[in-house]
């Protein structure tokens, strides 16, 4: 092995044209840039949402309505899925493991059992939050609602 027979690594060396190395190259001049202007210039940058000038369109539009930050945000999970939960894998202790196990909610989702449907079963049930009525089913059945 010598000089003449080296080679760079596979896949280090991009074939690009080279802009701005002269008229030769067919990318001289203005170097692909266009000519005139802040575009043209190096050290350009423009900020996200200019246009050119023109009032841009998060200033056209009018604002509206209010978000609550502090909000926290629920998956909501029927007492008829929790049954549905029994009666096809024979489940009888619900809690967020279980649930995300079956695709049912997702990894830091917050679980909230709602009233909707109807629970036949004794059912022992962990979550971060209950409506009234689902906790009146599921100790109707002397099963257990049990917060996180």
């Amino acid at each position: 092995m010598d000089l003449s027979n080296l080679k760079p690594a596979e896949g280090s060396v991009k074939n690009r044209k080279r802009i701005g190395r002269g008229q030769g190259s067919g990318k001289g001049g203005t170097s692909t840039r266009g000519n005139k202007g802040a575009q043209s210039r190096s050290g350009y940058s423009s900020k996200s949402g200019f246009e050119g000038g023109q009032m841009p369109i998060h200033r056209r539009l009018p604002k509206f309505g209010f978000k609550n930050f502090n909000r926290v945000e629920y998956r909501g999970i029927n007492l008829e899925i929790l049954q549905n939960l029994y009666d096809n894998k024979g489940l009888t202790s619900i809690d967020p493991e279980v649930l995300k196990a079956n695709g049912l909610t997702a990894k830091k989702d917050l679980i909230k059992i709602l009233a909707k449907g109807e629970l036949k079963i004794k059912l022992d049930v962990k979550a971060h939050a209950f409506s009234a009525g689902a906790i009146k089913a599921i100790e109707a059945n002397g099963g257990t609602a049990t917060k996180i």
